[in-house]
Order: structure tokens, then C-alpha cells, then sequence
């Protein structure tokens, strides 16, 4: 027997199908609250030292917190090579709307303070707002039109043809889910800067991160009405071989009201991610309250994990459905690398992941602890 025999091909597409959702998830917890404190800076911080305090506070993590997001383009990239295609070609400008603040955080951060000038540290403050402010739409815009399908097809020989346009993107159920993500990292940032700074910047961000969280809460609850009752789901109308090639062409979809419930339906256990997503944001607010910032903190990356989870379960086994030919609809089961392909990935993914997670705990533990103002006036550390 060939080694990568030994697991099947329809468990390894399963098993990437879970690593991408645990990689999603790992990006959004982590720099969730770094683009949560930028879109706080100018409001949590009033004075210059107030945001250097809350620049400190991000700036020893950050960088490794974006080791997520390279880990996961990787992902799609080897083990969903079609839903790489498609994404990062037709959701160009939304790619570029991404890349453009996240490239740009990492000098804001580094050269904001090297001058003691009102204006130039203003314009940076404006731009480390933005920063935060424009991925953190973008990415729940973009979770809005993948459930809603998105307008591509397939030729026979697998060429795409992606037919839509950024404007197009930007509809009413998408832009509701950009204010879902917003708010979410909203009070996930607040929760941060609760638990890292003191005095005046963590009460503000108790008090944002509060209507943060009941925010998510609404709009969470609104954006599953209106998927509920408005937009219609897809479901394979046909047999679909679980181990067989990955050709999205060999089967048959169609559009069905309520389809992206019927997965809760069938097994009822999955509506632990949706009931998550809402009690997540609830206890984050009672924490916040209650100025209990490591319950706040913990209770917010939990709601987030939730909200990721409960899409990614009413969407099963579809990855990117297509809104122009149902049919050429990516897949777990028909959109992914050979069988060979993603048992050599498991076998780094087995070794290098644990070593981030270790490596990135170690971080946190070494760097934990209030960030101390006097010391960020007093220039006796390397401060930003």
C-alpha cells in the first residue's frame, strides 16, 4: 500500500476543509483585535500618549498574529487550488482593498512617533484607523457575497469566467455582514485594550466594546433572519461521489429557499456555532461590565469563532458557490488538490502547526501584562 493510502481521499478533503476553518478562525481571533484597536485609536485615545498606549500594545504581537493569514492563502492555495483561482482573480479589487491597509499598518505603526509633530502623527492616526476600519468591512462583505454565490463559471477544459464587478459586491446582505464584522472586532479590540492598558483608554473601550458587543448581537441575529427568509441557499440535486475527482461540472446544483439551514435541520448539534456566535457577544458585554477583561477578552474570540463556525455549517459541503452556473459550484468533495497533495500537506501541517501555536503562546506569556504609560513617556523602553 502506498503510505498516503492509508487515509483516504474523501477524510484528508474533509480534514482541510476543518484546517481551513480552524485557520479562519485563528486569523480572525488574533488580528481581530489588532484591526479592533486601530479602529479605536482615534476614539479610545484622546492625547498622543493615550495612543501610543494603545499602539503598544498591538505592536509586540501583531506581526506574528498576520503568520495566520499567510498560513491560510497558503492553504487555499495547495490544497483548494480552484478556490484559489477563483477568489483571488475575481475578488481582486477586494483583495487589493485588503492588502492596501494591511501593508500599510505596518509602517503607521513603525513611523508614527519617530517625529514629534501634531500633523504628522495626525495623518497617521488617520491612516491606522483606516487600516483597521477598511479590512475589517471588507472581509464580512466578502463572507456576505459568498453565501449569496458569487457570479463565476466554468468552461469544460476548467477555464474561469468571472462576470461581476467590485460595485457589484457591495449589495445590501453583503454590506449587512461587513456591519457584523465590523462591530465584532470592535468588541473584540475593546476587550484587548481592556485587558492590556489602564486608566482613561481601557473605561473608553469599555464603553465602546459594550455597544460593540450588543451590536454583534443584532446585527449577527438580523443577518440570519434575512438569510433565512431572503436569500436562497444551493443544494446538489444528484449523487456526489465523496472520494471522485475534483471536477465541480459532474454534478448538479440548484437554488433552494432556506438551503443553508438544512444542514441545522438534519443535525440538530451544529446550532451550537449560531447559539455560540450570539452568547459569545452577551458574555464579552457582561464581562465588560463587570470590568472583567480576561472573561471579556475570552468570551469575545469565542462569539467570533462562532459566527465563522455557523457559516461554515450551513454552507457544508459547499466552499464558493456560483450565483451564474450552480452547477460549477467549488466543493469539499470536488474542488481540491490530489490525494497526494493533501496528505503531504497534513503530514507539515501535523508539524508546523503546533510549532506556531507553541511559539505564539510563548509570545503571549513573555508579553504579558498592563502596558505601562509612564515608561512609553519616559522613552525607557522601545516604544512605538
Amino acid at each position: 500500500m502506498v503510505l498516503h493510502e492509508l487515509i483516504s481521499y474523501e477524510v484528508l478533503r474533509f480534514i482541510w476543509w476543518l484546517l481551513l476553518g480552524v485557520v479562519l478562525v485563528g486569523f480572525a481571533v488574533t488580528d481581530g483585535f489588532d484591526l479592533g484597536t486601530n479602529i479605536l485609536l482615534p476614539f479610545a485615545g484622546r492625547t498622543d500618549l493615550e495612543r501610543r498606549v494603545i499602539l503598544n500594545s498591538v505592536g509586540p504581537v501583531w506581526e506574528g498574529n498576520q503568520v495566520w493569514l499567510i498560513l491560510g492563502g497558503g492553504a487555499i492555495f495547495a490544497a483548494w487550488p480552484q478556490l484559489y483561482a477563483v477568489s483571488f482573480s475575481g475578488f481582486y479589487l477586494a483583495m487589493f482593498a485588503i492588502l492596501v491597509p494591511l501593508i500599510l499598518r505596518p509602517v503607521a505603526i513603525k513611523f508614527r512617533s519617530k517625529r514629534d509633530e501634531r500633523g504628522w502623527r495626525s495623518r497617521w492616526d488617520i491612516t491606522l484607523f483606516l487600516t483597521g476600519l477598511v479590512p475589517a468591512i471588507v472581509f464580512g462583505v466578502a463572507m456576505g457575497n459568498v453565501l449569496q454565490g458569487v457570479p463565476f463559471r466554468l468552461a469544460s477544459d476548467m477555464r474561469i469566467f468571472y462576470e461581476g464587478s467590485f460595485l457589484g459586491l457591495l449589495n445590501p446582505f453583503a454590506l449587512l455582514c461587513g456591519l457584523v464584522s465590523l462591530a465584532m472586532l470592535v468588541m473584540h479590540g475593546s476587550a484587548w485594550l481592556m485587558l492590556k492598558a489602564q486608566g482613561p483608554v481601557a473605561e473608553r473601550a469599555r464603553g465602546y466594546g459594550s455597544a460593540a458587543a450588543l451590536l454583534t448581537v443584532l446585527l449577527y441575529a438580523l443577518a440570519g433572519l434575512v438569510l433565512w427568509f431572503w436569500i436562497d441557499g444551493y443544494k446538489v440535486t444528484g449523487a456526489l461521489p465523496t472520494g471522485g475527482p475534483s471536477n465541480p461540472l459532474l454534478k448538479t446544483v440548484a437554488h433552494q429557499p432556506g438551503a443553508w439551514f438544512a444542514n441545522f435541520t438534519a443535525h440538530s448539534w451544529l446550532w451550537a456555532a449560531p447559539a455560540l456566535g450570539l452568547a459569545g457577544p452577551l458574555l464579552a458585554f457582561a464581562g465588560m461590565r463587570a470590568r472583567r477583561e480576561g472573561i471579556a477578552l475570552l468570551a469575545s474570540a469565542l462569539g467570533i469563532a462562532g459566527i465563522i463556525l455557523s457559516v461554515g455549517a450551513s454552507m457544508f459541503p459547499f466552499i464558493l458557490p456560483s450565483s451564474l452556473d450552480p452547477r460549477a459550484s467549488l466543493m469539499v468533495w470536488d474542488s481540491s488538490s490530489s490525494h497526494l497533495t493533501l496528505f503531504i500537506m497534513l503530514v507539515v501541517a501535523t508539524v508546523f502547526i503546533p510549532i506556531i501555536v507553541a511559539y505564539t503562546s510563548w509570545v503571549y506569556k513573555v508579553l504579558w501584562g498592563k502596558v505601562d504609560a509612564d515608561a512609553i513617556r519616559e522613552e525607557r523602553t522601545h516604544a512605538y
